[in-house]
């Protein structure tokens, strides 16, 4: 029979996996999968951590779910009681908060600090609307530690744990000396929490960071090197390099320019509130002769499964969409939780006929397009909400609140 095994290794949601194996002496492996790659995706094909392997063979993947079934193995139980809830509503509140941190706190700090990190492309909107959530969710924690010792009882329970292991990545590289001073209660916890028998292994090199990190500079153009004097003594002529050849002209070039220009309703969306000033400006100035809006729809959401998968393959769409991106504007979000959230936007092109636009994307047909009337109150306050992503999204009756999106500039 083969020892089970725990993959884990410098992501933040192993943290706590990797730390109750040692603390509750369980007879479990922990590997990192960057050692064994064959072997670990065998076993699990989307390569998610952390994942679990029993001795039997039997898989399990998630981190709240490998938790309790980490907890569950221990033969102290006084220490289960503490760490899942000794009656049914402190386990309701411990599940609670290792939720909260698990979705909403985690996804919202990686998409603060992975454009600040340069991991992925730097947008100012979606960085400081994601710090903004944040600081929501962090006044929830604030206000619950202003007048207790922990999160879910007057015990150390899973719900501490995942929260301080998320809280990390904030550490790490969001929250600097002077968000630390506005949060006392948090920090008091945090410090307790590091400091614990369970998770102070985890912490022996942890430092806080003085500044949180600060957005990327613009990249220069490097200056062309200065001719060198040709030698008088130069041997034969380099061979003038054949012409290259001439791209050919998008289809939307041939509308020739438009009154309404483009780029300055790019700059106005990027630098000014939305709804206060960029929407106005917008409905002002915009020419419905020359550019449609369109309503796009992912035709398979049946087929979408977690929401950060979802809005990479609305990143994937605009990436390939370069080539119309001077004839373009709009954003589409993911509605919708993991496993059941759909891709739904409104974007602008120039010109009548959306074909031109998008058909330059090899995966355009597997998004739906329907024409909007900006004249009509329902399609005029699609869009708004499409560009603001300050409300729900109503999808057949119901309204589904927005967790991610992109915008296409």
């Amino acid at each position: 029979m083969s020892q089970a095994t725990l993959y884990a290794n410098f992501r933040i949601r192993t943290l706590v996996p990797r730390a109750l194996v040692k603390y509750l002496k369980l007879d479990i492996n922990v590997v990192e999968p960057e050692k064994v790659p064959e072997q670990f995706a065998s076993h699990f094909p989307l390569k998610k951590l952390p994942a679990f392997v029993d001795s039997k063979g039997w898989k399990l993947t998630e981190v709240m779910a490998i938790l309790n079934y980490l907890v569950n193995s221990s033969t102290d139980e006084k220490i289960k009681k503490q760490l899942l809830g000794e009656d049914l509503k402190t386990q309701c509140q411990v599940i609670r908060w290792q939720s909260l941190a698990n979705s909403d706190l985690c996804g919202e700090i990686v998409k603060a600090f992975q454009p600040l990190r340069g991991d992925v492309p730097y947008n100012k909107k979606n960085v400081d609307a994601a710090l903004a959530q944040i600081e929501k969710i962090s006044n929830i924690y604030e206000t619950r530690l202003k007048d207790y010792t922990y999160l879910a009882s007057e015990h150390i329970t899973l719900g501490d744990l995942l929260s301080a292991a998320v809280f990390t990545r904030g550490f790490n590289y969001l929250f600097g000396k002077t968000w630390r001073d506005e949060h006392p209660a948090i920090m008091r916890w945090y410090n307790t929490m590091i400091n614990s028998a369970i998770l102070k292994d985890e912490f022996v090199d942890f430092k806080f960071i003085a500044e949180p990190l600060a957005p990327p500079k613009k990249e220069s153009k490097p200056k062309k090197a200065e001719q060198q004097p040709k030698k008088k003594e130069a041997a034969k002529k380099e061979e003038a390099p054949a012409p290259a050849e001439k791209k050919p002209k998008h289809p939307l070039e041939a509308l020739g320019k438009a009154t309404f220009i483009l780029d300055d309703w790019k700059r106005k969306y990027s630098n000014e509130e939305t709804r206060e000033v960029a929407l106005p400006w917008f409905w002002e100035h915009y020419n419905a002769e020359e550019y449609s809006i369109w309503k796009v729809d992912y035709k398979y959401n049946d087929e979408l499964t977690l929401t950060f998968m979802s809005n990479n393959l609305v990143g994937g769409f605009f990436n390939r969409l370069t080539a119309s991106t001077k004839y373009v504007f709009g954003c589409m979000v993911v509605y919708g939780e993991n496993n059941n959230n759909g891709i739904t936007g409104a974007i602008m092109i120039r010109g009548q006929d959306y074909a031109p636009a998008f058909n330059v994307a090899p995966d355009w047909e597997s998004y739906s397009y329907a024409k909007l009337d900006p004249t009509k109150e329902e399609d005029k306050e699609f869009i708004n909400n499409m560009w603001a992503w300050d409300k729900p999204v109503v999808v057949n009756g119901e309204s589904r609140e927005i967790s991610d999106g992109k915008v296409l500039k």
